[in-house]
């Protein structure tokens, strides 16, 4: 990973032309004291201009077309199958082996060419011990990491693709079950793409929805991520944040870029803006991966936490270069990225601190009060058209994902859903919280393997 686009260098050394950038920033501020008046209404019109593209990317691509990877492909022949690498990074999951195992062997690939690695961090005894309780099949490796830091799935993945012998690439989760034929078809789109198509990314699913709101709302956002949003993406041409899993890569092209930055917490997203930087495409493919998801709160909220800093940490390490990323993504995919990655961080931030004021004035009496002018009155209803036409695109998005994702019976959640994103919000601020206090890096693990409800609705 070129040493720009990491974490590890995220305070950047002093410079004449950032020093020179505080100083106008510090004369700024002042400036701004003795004009406060029009220094807030400037930065409340920009805010609703800003949040209003933000909406209306959002109104497209719940209406715009998808990418499904194409159709069904033919079965291709086993002699002119690839070998393909699946690297798999397990921490502690004893709980999730067996299952994990089953789905890993269900593969409906030649297993002579299946380059199956399991990577465990050295002293995890949990894992290994379920490992000898249910042993792989032969072909499947387990691989020990060194000693080293930072503990983090990149490091792993980094370890795994230096080992990795197949030309094709991808990875899963412990707890992921995913379609036996997943990687025909990624295979059947790299074929059927030009040579710079460098990702393919299957869909995400939750199938534990029986256990509580929790799991029904992440449901519905991954259904809405990963069944409307992702696919409009690529049919775009935009780039795409990836998943954390079923991402299938050309492995020339992932060693190219240097693999996964270890530092990174979500280090998906960050390959997914980097792939699109040095100029190559991710497509979407109609295959399911089932996952678990967490049902209790404090775990999501540690999860989210992870998942909203590596957005935040994505967007400023990319920043640190912008005019380059600007000139190798043009301007069309330049807003798409920003869209998509530091804009989902924004608007996590922004939401609960505006429901809040809302609620505040409601409670209050505030909206009932005379405004001091008419531009006053007119921004008022501006921004309040904007926060509804913005919880309407999402929901949109939220209903279109549920019903292809054949769940009817989650419409009713969706009513809730904007409690959800208030939960997101906090975890949002959390994640702001440890990255200022020095916490970038630290990787708070979701625990697998706790649910007895797994079950896979109709696709």
């Amino acid at each position: 990973v070129a040493p720009e686009l990491t974490v590890a260098g995220a305070m950047p050394e002093m410079t004449p032309r950032r020093r020179e950038a505080l100083l106008a920033l510090a004369a700024s501020v002042t400036a701004a004291a003795f004009a406060f008046d029009v220094v807030a209404l400037t930065l409340s019109v920009l805010a609703g201009l800003l949040f209003l593209a933000l909406n209306v990317f959002r109104v497209a691509m719940a209406t715009g077309a998808a990418d499904d990877g194409g159709r069904e492909p033919a079965r291709a022949d086993d002699r002119d199958l690839p070998v393909y690498t699946v690297l798999v990074c397990l921490a502690r999951e004893g709980a999730v082996v067996p299952g994990l195992l089953d789905a890993l062997e269900r593969f409906d690939y030649p297993p002579a060419k299946l380059d199956i690695k399991l990577l465990i961090e050295q002293g995890d005894d949990e894992t290994l011990g379920a490992l000898a309780r249910r042993p792989p099949r032969a072909g499947i490796e387990v691989l020990t990491l060194p000693p080293g830091g930072p503990k983090t799935k990149p490091r792993a993945l980094n370890a795994g693709l230096m080992a990795a012998r197949g030309a094709l690439v991808t990875v899963f989760d412990a707890e992921d079950l995913p379609d036996p034929d997943q990687l025909r078809r990624a295979l059947a789109v790299f074929r059927a793409s030009p040579p710079e198509v460098a990702c393919v990314q299957a869909r995400l699913a939750i199938d534990n929805t029986g256990d509580g709101w929790l799991a029904r709302q992440f449901a519905i956002e991954y259904a809405a991520l990963f069944d409307v949003g992702l696919p409009a993406l690529s049919a775009a041409g935009l780039p795409i944040p990836l998943g954390g899993t079923s991402n299938h890569f050309r492995a020339s092209a992932l060693r190219s870029l240097g693999g996964w930055d270890a530092g990174n917490v979500t280090e998906d997203a960050d390959l997914g803006l980097r792939l699109a930087r040095f100029g190559w495409r991710t497509r979407t493919v109609a295959s399911v991966t089932w996952e678990e998801s967490t049902t209790r709160l404090w775990p999501w909220i540690k999860q989210r936490t992870r998942w909203m800093k590596g957005y935040m940490v994505t967007s400023v390490v990319h920043a640190r270069s912008f005019g380059s990323l600007a000139a190798r993504l043009g301007p069309f995919r330049l807003a798409g990225a920003l869209m998509t990655v530091a804009g989902v961080a924004l608007t996590a931030l922004v939401y609960p601190l505006v429901m809040t004021g809302l609620a505040v004035d409601a409670l209050t009496g505030g909206w009932a009060k005379p405004s001091k002018t008419s531009l006053e009155s007119l921004l008022f209803m501006a921004h309040v058209g904007n926060l509804a036409l913005g919880c309407a695109a999402g929901l949109a998005c939220c209903w279109l994902g549920a019903d292809k994702r054949g769940e009817p019976r989650l419409a009713i959640d969706l009513f809730t859903t904007p409690l959800y994103w208030l939960l997101v919000g906090v975890a949002a601020w959390r994640a702001l919280w440890q990255i200022v206090y020095g916490d970038a890096s630290r990787w708070e693990k979701t625990a697998h393997g706790l649910s007895t409800r797994r079950s896979r609705p109709p696709a």
